[in-house]
């Protein structure tokens, strides 16, 4: 796909506050430091669209950001990250669920797990959500640079068989440093809203 604008749009924090022009979303979810702003300014061919931060947990909305001022990207709030309060966390759940369940413009979901550790309990519980909610998703390992292509298909072959016992799953690996996997995943997200507009 061919960027020709890409722009920061909303923050939202809450239900009330999303936008209602009806335009496709992706979602982008992970866990926090597993590398979602990065990948993000990555597939954007842009440095600093998305800001990335030194301290993991910092995003608590859903950021919206207008491509080719035809759909949107969101980027969820990184999870896992225990400095937070339970208040926040839970403030956090109820937005992202009410979402998820029900959100008509949500077309399909990026779910990124780090390629170079075993899926956590959040991962998990994340991919077995989306499953049972009959969410269109894909996983993407992200931080591929960081292995070498042995170490990196034995890690990927490691997420096949610890999310096995939810389904069969590819993982495609992706470098924000390299740009490995980006055609990939446009591919991926090019399909969903062709999907949506009943192209395919």
């Amino acid at each position: 796909m061919k960027i020709h604008s890409a722009e920061f749009l909303t923050s939202v924090g809450f239900i009330k506050q999303l936008p209602t022009d009806d335009r496709a979303e992706i979602a982008f979810s992970g866990r926090s430091n597993v590398g979602k702003s990065s990948l993000l300014n990555r597939l954007l061919n842009r440095k600093k669209l998305v800001k990335t931060s030194r301290t993991p947990g910092k995003t608590r909305t859903l950021n919206f950001f207008t491509i080719n001022e035809s759909f949107y990207l969101v980027d969820f709030p990184g999870y896992g990250y225990a400095k937070r309060s339970k208040t926040e966390r839970d403030q956090w759940g109820q937005l992202i669920e009410a979402y998820v369940l029900d959100r008509p413009p949500l077309k399909g979901f990026v779910q990124l797990i780090d390629v170079r550790h075993t899926p956590t309990e959040d991962d998990l519980r994340m991919v077995e959500w989306l499953t049972e909610s009959q969410q269109r998703f894909v996983i993407v390992g992200t931080k591929a640079d960081k292995l070498s292509n042995n170490k990196l298909q034995a890690s990927l072959a490691r997420i096949k068989r610890t999310l096995a016992w939810q389904g069969e799953y590819s993982v495609l690996p992706f470098s924000a440093v390299t740009g490995l996997g980006k055609d990939e995943l446009w591919h991926w997200i090019e399909e969903t809203l062709a999907l949506d507009r009943g192209d395919a």
